[in-house]
């Protein structure tokens, strides 16, 4: 008997796993954070939930007291909450006012004939207007005949990350990594193209163009233009492994331009190709290009530097950028030891996160965006990083760069823009949501009604409903009507419902 409550004694001592620890006396109504457990445990007995698996924890980062433990140590899926590892680990690596750098060198500056480089460094953000300000500088240099060479010797030639989905390829969210490649829009969806569909005359086929417009990706237009008021069935979509875009469906006469994205195979040939006709653009003549490293002795005739990485996670973070983070990760690699590549990248992430109090020895990562189902991570390990990250200097960027729950601003809300709308949590959450098929997470912080920060994380996998990330917003708005000591049970907080797209970020299917 003795051995036997030595064991309880222990596991009182350390927290548990499966939830509070404490209970009220017999007849009273919780308070404190028995009251919140309650409610909590309400929220979790959701059906949807049955038979899946529900992670959740909440800290108090003052007291590093956990609030609520459910399966804190047990790893799950966490799609895009791993951007908050990649985020951490890149600011505290590279530092918030680390740039990316495109250059354009040669070794016969001030030459009309020559042949010029295009060298990336990994650079999600240049947008075909940055590519015609690099080939104005080009032509102001003095360059009138070029043959135009892209090196993007950056990075390793891996385009891919571990265990992403073979139809994930097409997608413009699943894009090959370059150490260059195009931003088609502010978004920075590097690495993709907007197919825009507008409708002909009733009957007729629509008018399909590439913005920017490329020779990389080849159009098949199978639509045709419907009645004013029929229904859109507009498909695009890039055969797997081929540039071909087939367009397909029907848009109603009269209607607005079509907008979908399709991700480019060959980004470093996409970026060469939209170089290259904006510097015909200036009136540079080019007579051919390739790839090939940039001699040593070349001098930068054009450059372009990118924001700061602490204005960089804005658009990662709010919008779930996976090209973002996977570049990020590469780009550790490099600037620890010079290769620019997934292996070289992931161990300096880890060591980042270990000194942020994360146990790499806990966490399965095998890309920055947390696309691969390989990916997995408690919310115990998740909820620490969230604590601990508070003692660094760059939190403040850190924190405004998370999706601001019911702030209608695309840049502030993010993914959460159209959550929590009318509750205490409007405003008050800024939080990392996650989403791919049978997995839903958010993880972030709020404050709650007695003004103390608190942090959570919430992981949930392995449901067969609709995706029930209302229960996450239910647990986020009863932390933020947290009262401390004087807190008293609630029930279910009532939460708004939205249509939201299934499987994937809301960012992904620019619905948010």
């Amino acid at each position: 008997m003795r051995r036997r409550w030595s064991a309880v004694l222990v596991l009182v001592l350390a927290g548990g796993l499966a939830g509070p620890i404490a209970s009220a006396p017999v007849g009273a109504a919780p308070t404190g954070p028995d009251a919140l457990s309650a409610d909590l445990d309400r929220i979790l007995a959701d059906p949807r939930l049955a038979d899946s698996h529900a992670g959740v924890v909440v800290r108090d980062p003052a007291t590093d007291q956990v609030l609520y433990s459910r399966q804190a140590n047990a790893r799950a899926t966490p799609a895009s909450n791993l951007k908050l590892l990649t985020a951490a680990a890149a600011m505290d690596e590279l530092g918030p006012d680390y740039r990316f750098r495109t250059e354009v060198r040669t070794s016969a500056p001030g030459s009309p004939i020559s042949d010029v480089h295009l060298r990336g460094t990994g650079d999600p953000t240049v947008r075909p207007a940055d590519y015609d300000q690099l080939a104005k500088q080009v032509a102001d240099s003095g360059a009138r005949v070029v043959r135009l060479l892209a090196d993007d010797s950056w990075f390793d030639d891996v385009p891919l990350g571990s265990g992403w989905a073979w139809d994930d390829e097409p997608a413009y969210y699943a894009a090959p990594v370059s150490a260059l490649t195009v931003a088609p829009n502010d978004d920075f969806d590097a690495g993709s193209a907007i197919v825009r569909v507008t409708p002909g005359a009733e009957g007729a086929p629509a008018g399909v163009v590439l913005d920017p417009p490329t020779s990389v990706l080849r159009v098949r237009n199978e639509t045709t233009t419907g009645p004013a008021d029929s229904q859109p069935t507009l498909s695009v979509q890039r055969l797997h492994g081929s540039g071909e875009v087939v367009v397909s469906g029907s848009v109603p006469a009269g209607s607005a331009p079509a907008e979908e994205y399709s991700s480019v195979p060959d980004p470093t040939a996409y970026a060469t190709d939209v170089f290259a006709r904006a510097l015909r653009a200036h009136g540079v003549q080019v007579t051919g290009t390739g790839e090939a490293p940039a001699p040593r002795d070349s001098e930068v005739i054009a450059a372009r530097d990118s924001m700061p990485l602490r204005q960089l996670l804005v658009p990662f973070l709010k919008l779930s950028n996976n090209m973002h983070a996977e570049a990020l990760v590469k780009a550790m690699g490099r600037h620890s030891g010079g290769d620019g590549s997934w292996d070289a990248g992931l161990p300096v992430l880890a060591d980042r996160l270990r000194g942020l109090g994360v146990d790499p020895g806990r966490v399965q990562q095998v890309d920055g965006s947390g696309l691969s189902p390989m990916d997995s991570v408690s919310p115990a390990q998740l909820a620490l990083l969230l604590d601990n990250v508070r003692q660094r200097p760059w939190f403040r960027d850190f924190d405004a760069a998370l999706p601001v729950a019911g702030n209608p601003d695309h840049l502030v809300g993010g993914t959460l823009r159209s959550r929590m709308i009318g509750t205490p949590a409007e405003g008050n959450v800024h939080g990392k949501t996650g989403s791919m098929t049978g997995v839903t997470s958010l993880s972030g912080s709020v404050t709650a009604a007695d003004g103390r920060p608190l942090v959570f994380s919430v992981l949930f996998n392995d449901f067969l409903s609709d995706s029930p990330d209302d229960l996450q917003d239910a647990i986020a708005v009863r932390l933020a009507q947290y009262a401390g000591p004087a807190d008293r049970t609630r029930g279910v907080p009532a939460v708004p419902r939205t249509a939201r797209p299934q499987g994937v970020e809301c960012s992904w299917a620019k619905s948010c």
